[in-house]
């Protein structure tokens, strides 16, 4: 008798999937559903743009030519190939003005998170292990910094002290350490009760020896989903900042002043907005799906088992 992996269609009767090719298209499946291929082909598409922006755009991200002023994308009518996405208000090269903003919120945003996560994770540990006034301290602070209106303090620091790279560097980090302060704090409570921390203490070891042998290396995972996060948050924080004039001044090729840049011709040259706007939009939801997806594969608890 033959296999019902082939039975083809003799037009009295539907055509029937071959098992060999469903077994493959629903292996398929789960490994799209399994692993992050899709967030993971688009951040490494941006690292690599950010990383090799100056060989990889096409033309200068800041070199004007007004008679090319709002030019199309090469599918529409009167586009070009000299520019694939277009071009903005002064004529200045889309695509390559987007791979270069890739590479200004990559520095920005690794800077920042990083200032944040040690201060955050440092203080967080010290708040969590010791305890006492010492907690009330690092945990109020938090409180106060998380309560701060954070627009507000942007923008006054970009009257007061000017739209500078280090104020902005400075404006996120500052946004950025509660978060991990008090995530941190949450699990040194949990784990300053195990045996194996336990049984450090009993043997003589120092407060400063726990911390780095035995709690520190057990946040790990939270620390890693913890900074995923919020690299997607920074970016869509900064491309806000920008927007609305208190982040990187005007030529700078970041997403939102690019958007900023277009808010005018909306009507007439959507595509100025339009792809810096996707970019930022493919770039913070990659790395949530990224954070999700991390989550979910460190933490035992979490972990989908199929």
């Amino acid at each position: 008798m033959d296999k019902v992996s082939d039975v083809v269609d003799t037009g009295d009767f539907p055509a029937m999937v071959p098992s060999a090719r469903r077994s493959r298209l629903s292996r398929g499946l789960y490994i799209l559903r399994r692993w992050p291929i899709f967030p993971a082909a688009i951040l490494a598409l941006l690292i690599f743009g950010g990383i090799f922006a100056p060989w990889v755009a096409p033309d200068d991200p800041k070199s004007v030519n007004l008679r090319e002023r709002n030019a199309p994308p090469v599918w529409m009518q009167e586009g070009t190939s000299a520019h694939i996405l277009g071009a903005d208000p002064l004529g200045r090269d889309l695509l390559s003005r987007v791979i270069h903003g890739a590479r200004i919120s990559l520095l920005v945003v690794g800077v920042s998170v990083g200032v944040g996560l040690v201060v955050g994770v440092g203080s967080g540990v010290i708040a969590g292990f010791y305890g006492g006034w010492i907690d009330e301290i690092i945990m109020r602070l938090a409180d106060t910094s998380r309560a701060i209106p954070f627009i507000l303090i942007a923008l006054v620091a970009a009257v007061v002290f000017g739209q500078k790279f280090e104020v902005i560097l400075g404006i996120l980090a500052f946004a950025t350490w509660p978060v991990f302060a008090r995530q941190t704090r949450a699990e040194v409570l949990t784990l300053r009760g195990r045996d194996y921390v336990l049984m450090a203490r009993v043997a003589g070891a120092s407060g400063r020896h726990i911390m780095l042998r035995h709690i520190i290396p057990g946040l790990i995972n939270t620390i890693t989903v913890i900074a995923t996060l919020q690299v997607g948050s920074l970016i869509l924080t900064e491309a806000i900042l920008s927007f609305l004039g208190a982040g990187f001044p005007p030529p700078t090729p970041a997403w939102g002043v690019m958007i900023a840049d277009g808010q005018d011709y909306l009507t007439e040259a959507w595509w100025v907005s339009f792809f810096p706007g996707l970019a930022i939009m493919l770039t913070v939801l990659s790395l949530n799906f990224m954070g999700d997806w991390l989550r979910d594969f460190l933490d035992p608890r979490l972990r989908q088992i199929e």
